[in-house]
């Protein structure tokens, strides 16, 4: 077993309450459960942040295929940066409307540029990028 380290923290009432609510309809076992998960989040978010090493995450984008010729520039960029898009999936919405989710994997600046890519085209009217770490 990892060796574990104690410290106290100390929380006004009401705020310790609400935590104390939070993680239970999170499910979490304990406080500690809790607290390690939100300082892992915290890391994984600066070191993100600082563009620092390899990431893996989704980009989750919602276009009009037929603006603009969209759906041939999306795959068009996602060819021409095939290393950092490792799957995708596509999903019809409706007969406009296209939800694609490309699982991302790369150097950090590299697959942020690529997502500000994909989001500018036009005919795209949603994009989320959400990264993180096996650093932590």
């Amino acid at each position: 077993m990892e060796k574990v380290t104690r410290f106290g923290v100390s929380l006004e009432p009401d705020l310790l309450k609400k935590f104390d609510t939070l993680i239970e309809k999170k499910g979490y076992a304990n406080r500690s459960e809790a607290i390690r998960d939100l300082i892992r989040k915290e890391l994984v978010k600066t070191d993100v942040e600082k563009k620092r090493g390899r990431v893996i995450g989704s980009l989750t984008i919602v276009y009009d295929h037929e603006a603009g010729d969209v759906a041939h520039k999306l795959l068009h960029l996602q060819h021409s940066r095939h290393s950092a898009v490792r799957s995708t999936m596509h999903i019809h919405l409706d007969e406009h409307d296209c939800l694609e989710v490309l699982v991302v994997e790369g150097k950090a600046d590299e697959v942020k540029s690529m997502a500000e890519h994909l989001r500018a085209l036009k005919g795209v009217k949603y994009g989320e990028l959400s990264l993180f770490t096996l650093s932590v």
